[in-house]
């Protein structure tokens, strides 16, 4: 076997020509470009596909956080390691959290819930959830949602593939950024047609409603997959602008697939000018957001939600999610699960019940607000003092990432995949932005031009002590390069 392309990403330096004095500067500039093709050509051999010795077996694309996680390993990462810090995981932290409410964790079996459960899931879950988006988000509203317009999947990347495996021949729109996932999932189905859609960088990674509707018109688009908190940005479409969304896609018949997994991950700041709020619910609730909000008439609204414990609920080891959807849809989804899948797991259905009793979600997206707000703070900062800023010039506003812009590092830390490197020297994990510059057939046949070259995705998922560690090793492999 080949040594690890990551041992030693920095090039020995060239030697000293006879009767020449070399100019420091251009040796530096030379060995940046240098760095940066070779963590390039090294991510496209390590990270391209999943490769197999066997000819019926086809080559699978990596998502970002594999990647990043094999890559550690490699130099003995392993999870809860005292030494490392994993800014490239997709999950929060699982532990209790300051004011939040207890969670039942312990689990008790009985005869009933050990048999297959239906493919689309236990009624009384389905009603549970039915009823969290009524309460929270259609609480005036005279159209209901009812466990008919729910189907329980095995986790959210179940839920998208039951759905693009549904779709018929038709185009549709995803954006770049986005979640890394969605590119396998855009390239698998010989029905459906990727059309990317590109934000302008000099606008932010978003885009506004009246520029979606032209998108949405002008490629005819049968169809849209957008996470909503973003990941990787932390940007959230909401209010008025997600009002906006939904009556593009009713009043052009688009199938909106909105991946909400971080609805309950919303920040309120003293500076923004229309702090966040529940369009549905009542007052005094936790900010939450949801494209169900907005739907006139849940049968009739193409309006996909797929969502789930792993993120809001902070419990992704359950697998529990689900998708919401008008009744004819999820009559097919369901259908799809039947050989797809199989349903998701019957015992942990039942005990996900209580945690979508309206008073627990209450207190503990209160809590969970709070707990990740704090971290965010201190994270923006921290970047900041070391002269990374947010792509969007402040902090996310959802989520719990970071969505970094290392122009002003010297090259080639400004360099998403160099800088990814150098920290995991320092046992820092975090994520290259090339990874969410989505394409359908795997990564960019080049680099240089990737509107996500210069970004990384930093979570704040871990807790606030391996936090301050990994900025302690970002730190250090910024000063280690500047040394050189």
């Amino acid at each position: 076997h080949s040594p690890s392309p990551f041992s030693s990403p920095f090039p020995p330096s060239p030697p000293a020509m006879s009767n020449h004095v070399p100019d420091p500067s251009a040796l530096r500039r030379l060995r940046s470009i240098d760095i940066a093709k070779n963590s390039h050509a090294a991510l496209k051999r390590s990270a391209t596909f999943h490769k197999s010795t066997f000819d019926a077996v086809r080559k699978v694309h990596k998502t970002g956080v594999i990647y990043v996680t094999e890559e550690a390993e490699k130099r003995g990462f392993s999870h809860g390691h005292p030494e490392w810090a994993n800014f490239g995981q997709g999950a929060p932290e699982t532990g209790p959290l300051p004011d939040a409410p207890e969670r039942r964790l312990k689990l008790e079996l009985d005869d009933a819930h050990t048999e297959y459960a239906p493919v689309n899931g236990l009624k009384p879950l389905r009603e549970a959830v039915a009823n969290y988006y009524n309460e929270f988000f259609r609480k005036d509203a005279t159209s209901k949602y009812t466990a008919a317009n729910v189907c329980i999947v095995p986790g959210g990347r179940a839920g998208l593939t039951r759905v693009m495996s549904s779709l018929a021949d038709t185009e549709i729109g995803f954006f770049v950024p986005d979640y890394s996932a969605y590119a396998e999932q855009l390239g698998m189905y010989q029905r459906v047609a990727p059309i990317p859609i590109l934000n302008d960088p000099e606008k932010g990674p978003s885009i506004t409603p009246k520029e979606l509707d032209r998108m949405v018109r002008g490629f005819d688009l049968g169809s849209l997959l957008v996470s909503n908190p973003g990941n990787p940005t932390g940007t959230c479409v909401r209010d008025d602008d997600l009002d906006s969304w939904v009556h593009t896609a009713r009043s052009t018949n688009c199938l909106m697939i909105m991946d909400e997994f971080y609805s309950h991950y919303i920040y309120s700041d003293p500076n923004q000018s229309k702090p966040p709020k529940n369009p549905g619910g009542s007052p005094g609730d936790p900010p939450m957001i949801s494209s169900a909000a907005f739907v006139d008439h849940v049968n009739d609204d193409p309006i996909v939600i797929i969502n789930g414990l792993t993120k809001n609920w902070r419990l992704p080891g359950w697998r529990i999610c689900w998708i919401v959807a008008p009744e004819p849809i999820i009559s097919v989804v369901s259908s799809a699960g039947s050989y797809l899948d199989g349903g998701a797991n019957n015992p942990l259905q039942k005990h996900a019940i209580p945690y979508l009793d309206p008073a627990f979600v209450r207190n503990d997206a209160r809590a969970l607000q709070a707990h990740f707000q704090a971290k965010r703070d201190y994270l923006v900062t921290a970047l900041a003092a070391l002269g990374i800023d947010t792509e969007t010039g402040g902090p996310p506003d959802a989520t719990f990432y970071v969505w970094a812009n290392l122009r002003k590092l010297e090259p080639p830390m400004d360099d998403g995949v160099a800088f990814f490197e150098a920290c995991l020297q320092e046992k820092v994990i975090l994520t290259p932005g090339v990874f969410f510059d989505l394409s359908p057939r795997g990564l960019r046949r080049h680099f240089t031009p990737s509107p996500c070259l210069n970004n990384v995705r930093i979570s704040f998922g871990p807790p606030i002590e391996e936090i301050k560690r990994g900025v302690e090793g970002i730190r250090r492999a910024i000063e280690n390069y500047a040394q050189m």
